[in-house]
């Protein structure tokens, strides 16, 4: 059996292995050819009629200089305006400066003198309440919070809950306009000093402000305000009395169950302890009111 002849293997006919920078022949023309043809074609004119460089003519190079001049006397100009102008606008600044100045001292005298005023019309109105009061002027003072008194009493810290967000609904501060029950709310103060009153306080004050029959404890936004001066915890009550049974008093009354119930399901934290000398300040403002009998007329039966 014959067989046919076989083409030989002929290697030779393989196309050669690509180049690893084949790919990149557009970044390769850009490095080698960095100037476009068109801005090279240009500069090969300029360069063969003579017009490349510098000026060469005497009215091209006197414009060129003429040119410089101008520039560098605007640059003089602008300069030398900026350096003239600076001592005004530093003197226009002081001047204002001075003005806000004498406008501060100014407000802090009338407000040294509104202070002073408001002494001597609150010494005054101890005066008035003392001379009005008779026999028992020293009461209607103490009562009044004309004066400032020390004497034996309790003290009663009260403070936020350490996370003011805890506390579940319902009990007793169930409301839609307390979602933050761990915070001491104004309504708790007032039930906390009503609570001091009923159990036998002869005189409370809260954080220093000393409290009156026209005392008023209000809320604004998330402060208690007391005659219209915020408070921010711990409150420190104090109460003139009996140190012995005024907090027992107290503990045992609605008030001081209240007071507990806070503790106990909302983390309100407070402590109350006897106290052989407490201080409290006369009260910051007083309103004097008198009352005299109508002479009866003549004639009238």
């Amino acid at each position: 059996m014959c067989g046919m002849s076989q083409p030989p293997n002929n290697r030779s006919s393989a196309p050669p292995p690509a180049r690893p920078d084949a790919s990149m022949s557009l970044l390769t023309h850009v490095m080698d050819h960095g100037l476009d043809e068109g801005y090279a074609q240009a500069s090969a004119r300029r360069q063969a009629d003579g017009t490349a460089g510098l000026p060469r003519t005497l009215k091209a190079k006197l414009g060129l200089a003429a040119g410089l001049v101008i520039a560098a006397m605007v640059v003089t100009l602008g300069a030398a305006q900026a350096r003239v102008s600076a001592p005004v606008l530093a003197k226009e600044r002081q001047e204002l400066i001075d003005r806000v100045q004498r406008a501060d001292q100014h407000a802090d005298s009338v407000e040294r003198d509104i202070e002073r005023l408001r002494g001597d019309v609150a010494d005054r109105q101890r005066t008035a309440l003392k001379q009005q009061g008779g026999d028992q002027g020293q009461l209607l003072a103490l009562l009044s919070g004309a004066t400032e008194v020390h004497g034996p009493g309790v003290k009663l810290v009260v403070d936020d809950a350490k996370d003011s967000s805890s506390g579940g609904g319902g009990g007793p501060r169930e409301s839609k306009g307390f979602s933050d029950t761990g915070r001491v709310r104004d309504r708790d103060m007032q039930r906390i000093v009503n609570g001091l009153w009923q159990s036998g306080a002869k005189a409370v004050s809260i954080n220093g402000q000393r409290l009156t029959a026209l005392s008023a404890i209000r809320a604004a936004g998330d402060a208690i305000l007391v005659d219209n001066k915020p408070l921010v915890p711990p409150y420190e009550v104090l109460a003139i009395g009996d140190k012995k049974r005024l907090g027992t008093t107290f503990q045992d009354s609605a008030d001081g169950q209240y007071l507990h119930v806070l503790q106990e399901s909302y983390g309100i934290r407070y402590s109350l302890s006897a106290e052989n000398e407490v201080r409290l300040p006369a009260a910051s403002s007083l309103t004097v009111r008198t009352a005299t009998a109508e002479e009866p007329k003549k004639g009238a039966s």
